[in-house]
């Protein structure tokens, strides 16, 4: 786990009583979401950005029951778009779950265009009829730790008390280096 992300994933999980199931779309790589998918109970349709733009999905409207995107709103020209595009796939009722980053170093795949807190994620998901959830997580330590360049190293949360996980936990909400919005169509 990215010591970047424990905190997330973990408040994303918290914001659901049950594993989600139904049609689900990944937009490039949900491995991260494992924890949250009843895959036996699923179908499951991954697509890469960019060679899927998330900006004009090719879905028909209202087919799918949730939207994950990871990381991926930085990358687009028009985030706007991408947005409404997750809405027009989602069924009524359907749930959107968008992750990106606001403190963070340039990472360009292929580009690089936006930082979002989640003030930002809330205007752009206007249109759902509720959010659920939508934060950000950071501190000072974490964010040091990340612009040093050690933010991409996989390592163990320990359950128990330690350094690491104070620092994975720790929320400083003036420091967000990753932020996220579940909201329901």
């Amino acid at each position: 786990m990215h010591l970047t992300r424990y905190f997330m994933y973990k408040k994303i999980k918290d914001a659901f009583h049950k594993p989600i199931r139904g049609r689900i779309l990944g937009i490039s790589e949900i491995d991260n979401f494992d924890f949250l998918i009843d895959k036996s109970e699923s179908e499951i349709i991954v697509t890469a950005y960019p060679e899927v733009n998330m900006q004009k999905l090719p879905f028909k409207k209202e087919v799918f029951d949730f939207i994950i995107s990871d990381q991926v709103l930085e990358h687009l020209e028009n985030p706007t778009k991408a947005i409404n595009e997750s809405y027009r796939v989602l069924k009524k009722g359907g749930i959107a779950i968008h992750t990106t980053c606001f403190i963070n170093y340039f990472h360009p795949s292929p580009k690089d265009y936006w930082r979002f807190s989640p003030d930002a994620l809330r205007l752009l998901c206007k249109n759902f009829s509720e959010v659920i959830q939508c934060e950000g997580w950071g501190n000072k330590i974490a964010t040091l730790i990340s612009l040093l360049g050690d933010r991409f190293r996989k390592i163990k949360i320990p359950e128990k008390r330690s350094l690491r996980r104070w620092i994975a936990t720790k929320n400083n909400k003036r420091y967000p280096i990753v932020s996220w919005i579940i909201a329901k169509k």
